[in-house]
């Protein structure tokens, strides 16, 4: 098996090419004042995740939301100012220094295809930040689920066979063990994880999961799935 044997790429999106580590970690100790600057990354996931599964609807809404409970928990200021201006922050959060260009160049060879579980607002906040790379995108919006659950790729299995792409066409791509490779593998899809947090301890700001699954394929960069792209590329031509 080859990864030029596919032609569909579906992505993860917040994690894999969106930054959000970065972005929570950043908006944290710029609201929170010089009690937040002592905090530990995992002293700012901690309380972050414990939000988010309390807060779990929309991304575009519900993060005001779950900054108010870390705030809470780690002795933050709590103010409607605060939680608007995270609110704010979620649809600015970065790209990976790699995601543009590598989308870019992977574009040239495959389906792009967006699977997140940010809603349509977040999603084309987090596209145009990509430079718009994809073909087709489904989030919660569309499929009334989140994953891990299997009903969210059932959903775009389906979408993308009503394109003419066949299962064993697609290609999952994604940071989280937690959301994306485990499930995905379980229910028979080819897998790339990208290993956003190589040499760092523990799951930062990503559910730990049951049990590690090995994927397919594992870069640590999404400019590393490109190169071997094109190396097959080359040595095939």
């Amino acid at each position: 098996m080859k990864l030029t044997d596919f032609k569909v790429l579906t992505f993860d999106v917040v994690g894999t090419l969106i930054n959000f580590e970065a972005g929570v970690l950043d908006s944290v100790r710029r609201l929170g004042g010089t009690k937040a600057q002592d905090l530990t990354d995992d002293q700012i996931f901690g309380p972050y995740m414990e939000g988010r599964a309390k807060f779990y609807g929309r991304s575009s809404h519900e993060m005001a939301n779950v900054y108010l409970h870390l705030a809470k928990e780690l002795g933050l200021p709590d103010n409607a100012e605060c939680a608007a201006a995270f609110q704010r922050d979620v649809l600015d959060w970065p790209a990976f220094e790699d995601s543009v260009a590598a989308l870019r160049r992977l574009r040239k060879h495959f389906r792009l295809v967006a699977m997140t579980n940010a809603d349509r607002v977040a999603l084309s906040a987090y596209a145009h930040t990509l430079g718009d790379p994809f073909d087709d995108t489904v989030c919660c919006d569309e499929t009334g689920v989140a994953k891990p659950d299997p009903q969210f790729f059932a959903y775009n299995r389906g979408r993308q066979a009503a394109f003419g792409y066949k299962f064993g066409e697609i290609l999952h791509t994604a940071q989280s063990q937690y959301h994306d490779i485990g499930i995905a593998t379980k229910l028979g899809y080819a897998t790339c994880w990208i290993e956003r947090r190589q040499g760092m301890k523990g799951y930062g700001a990503t559910p730990t999961p049951e049990s590690f699954t090995t994927p397919t394929w594992k870069f640590a960069t999404l400019a590393g799935l490109a190169d071997a792209v094109d190396d097959e590329l080359r040595a095939a031509a």
